[in-house]
């Protein structure tokens, strides 16, 4: 009885430990020298579908700050009684039930989950390309892919972020984040590439 209670808790803490966010969401280079994994996930990405690792890096901070199992806040009524979540939304690339589902239908990735950095990366460079080959954004406008990621390829052609001031403002901060990114790992892409 005490092994398995040693067991369980171990696997417990591990399991834990195995989904924290890094210790510095600022500095890209800092983030893939702490998860080591995570560069060759989000550069295998960027070759299969053509977006920028700074582009998936900053959409991904943006929607979790790179927590795995991340979700919308849960309303409650008087106060005190937890109710539905607004949305789906969920895991590292705060994906929807149904654009997830339809990711996994059209790339054969049925296994894929939302949890694994890997399968994230995934759905945001396979999202942002679909959006470039669908609306025209460059694979490099993260303000404009944002903004359709954020409000749907539909919802963006509709132009529904015309009416949500905070969002052109979120949009930016993401553009700026995935040009810092970008700067950042120029500075260690060399190193980076070298360890895996």
């Amino acid at each position: 009885m005490k092994n398995k209670l040693i067991g369980f808790v171990s696997l417990t803490l591990f399991s834990a430990c195995a989904s924290l966010p890094p210790k510095n969401t600022e500095n890209l280079c800092e983030i893939f020298r702490e998860k080591e994994d995570w560069y060759q996930a989000s550069l295998d990405s960027a070759r299969r579908w053509g977006v920028p690792i700074a582009v998936q890096m900053a959409i991904i901070h943006q929607e979790s700050r790179f927590v795995a199992d991340a979700e919308p806040p849960r309303p409650t009524i008087l106060g005190f009684i937890p109710w539905f979540r607004s949305s789906s939304a969920y895991g590292y690339p705060q994906a929807k039930d149904e654009t997830w589902a339809d990711y996994t239908r059209k790339t054969g990735k049925g296994w894929a989950d939302r949890e694994d950095f890997a399968d994230s990366c995934d759905f945001v460079a396979w999202y942002c390309a679909t959006t470039r080959d669908m609306l025209g954004i460059s694979a490099s406008d993260t303000h404009h892919l944002y903004l359709a990621y954020h409000e749907g390829q539909g919802g963006y052609r509709r132009s529904s972020y015309l009416q949500k001031p905070w969002l052109l403002n979120t949009a930016q901060k993401v553009h700026r984040r995935a040009l810092n990114y970008d700067a950042q790992l120029s500075g260690c892409r060399q190193e980076l590439n070298a360890e895996n």
